[in-house]
């Protein structure tokens, strides 16, 4: 999968301990590409109105697909070939997420990946869910029920992407909630690329530098996206640095750049905190690359106390590899012709089955 950083093209090879859906998960292997450049570049430009979108984004889905499938092919080659694999799952990039008017958009070309693999190859695994009613996102809640839940505890999973999410798991056998909690790492991304000249503050080492500005902090908050109630999800369509700007130019004295950064981190950890707290969580796990982010982290820490804040490596899961390993399940559940249910989630009718199958090419021979 590739995440609303758009930074990498990460990957798994999952092995099932049995054929049932509550199966134990095991992480055979773990892969990843950077996003090149100028295909970053792209797919960013292609998140907003512009010219000829319908064949620059033809374009840039096959550089994205053949990218997949570098990643593939090494798991494929150290997990014994496609023979082995039952399917791959791919989620592609989400470009456009407008559920509220019935659409959202991931590139990825699912023929040509199972062409390149010579795998089944499961795709556009939202679509089903916005169809029946559903924000389509996020998609996490249902896996991290599995692999993290535990029984008797109240435990939050939060993903920190480029926009973050969180997994509500009520350790007493309910379906779990979710939510996009709002901006994880895009709005610091998207400030320390046009202030340092870097992809993202390494370990929030810039941020931690800075001071939290009250009335930015303030303005931001007031956004009302984050006042409203679930099922609800967001991205890069209104979290954007003109969304950010828009709010600079409101204040009376624009905070220095590093002040900024401070406030966007507080601004993540704030929102994320507040979904944890008002859910009554002892526990949070976090993944994603904001799992890395140490600034983050205790910002974290300290606006749950006295809640448990860790990462998903402390439950024998690499932060990295969560994402990567939920699209591996989607993709057992749909060969396996099995509904995932995501109404407390995202609000979908009723339990669907998630993805478009491509079937595997023929084998030579």
């Amino acid at each position: 999968m590739s995440g609303t950083s758009v930074d990498a093209v990460d990957g798994v090879l999952a092995a099932f301990d049995g054929d049932a859906a509550d199966a134990p998960i095991r992480t055979v292997a773990r892969a990843s590409r950077p996003m090149p450049g100028a295909l970053r570049s792209e797919l960013l430009a292609l998140q907003q109105p512009g010219p000829d979108e319908l064949a620059r984004a033809a374009r840039a889905r096959v550089a994205l697909t053949d990218l997949y499938a570098e990643v593939a092919g090494e798991l494929l080659a150290g997990g014994g070939g496609a023979a082995r694999v039952a399917a791959v799952g791919a989620h592609g990039q989400t470009v456009r997420h407008r559920p509220e008017l019935g659409y959202t958009l991931q590139l990825i070309d699912g023929a040509r990946l199972a062409e390149a693999t010579g795998c089944a190859t499961v795709v556009d695994l939202r679509a089903a869910d916005v169809a029946a009613g559903g924000q389509g996102a996020p998609l996490a809640p249902a896996l991290h029920a599995r692999v993290f839940g535990l029984p008797g505890r109240r435990r939050a999973v939060v993903n920190v992407g480029g926009i973050a999410n969180v997994s509500l798991l009520t350790g007493d056998g309910r379906a779990p909630a979710g939510f996009d909690t709002g901006p994880g790492n895009v709005l610091m991304d998207g400030w320390c690329e046009r202030h340092l000249g870097r992809p993202y503050d390494a370990d929030g080492a810039w941020a931690a530098g800075g001071r939290v500005d009250p009335a930015l902090l303030a303005a931001l908050l007031a956004e009302p996206y984050f006042a409203r109630p679930a099922p609800k999800s967001t991205g890069r369509d209104l979290f954007t640095l003109a969304w950010l700007d828009a709010r600079l130019q409101g204040l009376p004295a624009r905070p220095a750049p590093r002040d900024v950064q401070a406030t966007l981190a507080e601004l993540t950890a704030a929102t994320v905190a507040d979904a944890c707290r008002g859910f009554g969580a002892a526990d949070v796990r976090v993944c994603g690359g904001g799992a890395f982010n140490g600034h983050l982290m205790r910002r974290l820490a300290a606006r749950l106390d006295p809640a448990t804040v860790g990462t998903t490596a402390e439950l024998g899961v690499d932060p990295q590899s969560v994402e990567a390993l939920l699209f591996a399940w989607l993709a057992r559940e749909r060969i396996a012709g099995r509904p995932i249910d995501l109404r407390e989630v995202t609000g979908a009718a009723g339990p669907r089955v998630l993805g478009a199958v491509y079937p595997a090419p023929p084998r030579a021979g």
